[in-house]
């Protein structure tokens, strides 16, 4: 199974953008969830969503500006990012845990799949 995460650019401060993730293949999916990982740090969680009770978890750095949600289609994450910050640059990495059942939604092992990163470049 390979992912691919799309839709990054470059946004002024304050704008918004929408990341998805192809699969090539429809996963059934647990979990499923966005990472960043800024220059010079380390992969850090953002978002998750959990597929049986509709759960979402997010990082407190973006809790209220961002929505993650399901693309049913491909049973993959959706991230929806709104009223961005400078500290928001970063490559924004999919994942989805196809096993029924996993670790913590932060944690980057409890995650099966992980799809190539966007860049998201937020600018002044």
């Amino acid at each position: 199974v390979q992912l691919q995460a799309s839709g990054g650019g470059s946004v002024q401060a304050g704008g918004a953008l929408n990341l998805s993730c192809a699969a090539s293949e429809r996963l059934v999916s647990s979990l499923m969830g966005w990472f960043r990982q800024a220059p010079g740090k380390e992969r850090e969680f953002v978002a998750a969503y959990r597929r049986r009770d509709g759960s979402t978890f997010y990082a407190p750095s973006v809790k209220g500006r961002f929505t993650i949600s399901r693309d049913s289609a491909n049973n993959t994450p959706y991230l929806q990012l709104s009223n961005l910050k400078l500290e928001d640059t970063a490559v924004y990495y999919c994942a989805v845990r196809t096993r029924t059942y996993g670790g913590n939604y932060d944690i980057r092992d409890s995650y099966d799949y992980w799809g190539q990163g966007t860049l998201v470049t937020v600018s002044s």
